[in-house]
């Protein structure tokens, strides 16, 4: 006959196997994309690699409030951004005179890298109102209705931003095109 500690045992056993189950599903299925948007959120691989560890611990401690597993994705997304902002409340700057600082200007002649960063410094001028739904939607591939559902905004507002943020970088490249034209030409 099995006592009742016996029996404790094995249901709590259970249960953290099922749970242990669940979470590795879900590093499985979002790993990689919580990992792109903390990327290309702090735009350092190590800083990145950090958030999403970090990220995936709270996960872990709260795994059993996730009650809906089509918003895992959401839901891991909102606990980067939140361990995001923790980096700043705890971070101490360094400071340094900027006469100890030396400059290296690199010249790239690969013209698809200065392209590229081009495009990456006309979407960080974007006002964060703009360049995180349009991000949202690069990067993640949202649709608008888990945009709205995201950001706490109606879908019609996020459709409309995001129409105004396409508008706002094809602007910056064509003046930057027409720019580049009168340097060479």
């Amino acid at each position: 006959m099995f006592s009742r500690k016996q029996i404790q045992t094995a249901s709590v056993s259970s249960t953290m196997t099922d749970k242990n189950k669940r979470y590795e599903t879900l590093v499985l299925a979002l790993h990689a994309d919580i990992f792109r948007y903390a990327y290309w959120l702090v735009r350092d691989k190590a800083v990145a690699e950090d958030i999403v560890q970090e990220t995936f611990l709270r996960a872990w401690k709260s795994l059993d409030s996730l009650n809906d597993e089509k918003a895992a994705k959401s839901w891991l997304i909102t606990i980067l951004r939140r361990e995001n902002a923790r980096r700043f409340e705890r971070k101490q700057f360094d400071l340094v005179d900027i006469d100890d600082v030396a400059v290296i200007d690199e010249q790239h002649s690969n013209e698809t890298e200065i392209e590229h960063r081009e495009l990456r410094v006309i979407l960080a001028s974007l006002s964060e109102e703009y360049r995180e739904p349009l991000m949202l939607q690069i990067v993640m591939g949202y649709s608008g209705d888990e945009i709205a559902e995201q950001l706490n905004l109606n879908k019609n507002t996020v459709m409309t931003r995001l129409f105004r943020a396409r508008n706002q970088v094809k602007e910056a490249l064509d003046k930057a095109n027409e720019n580049r034209g009168r340097k060479n030409g």
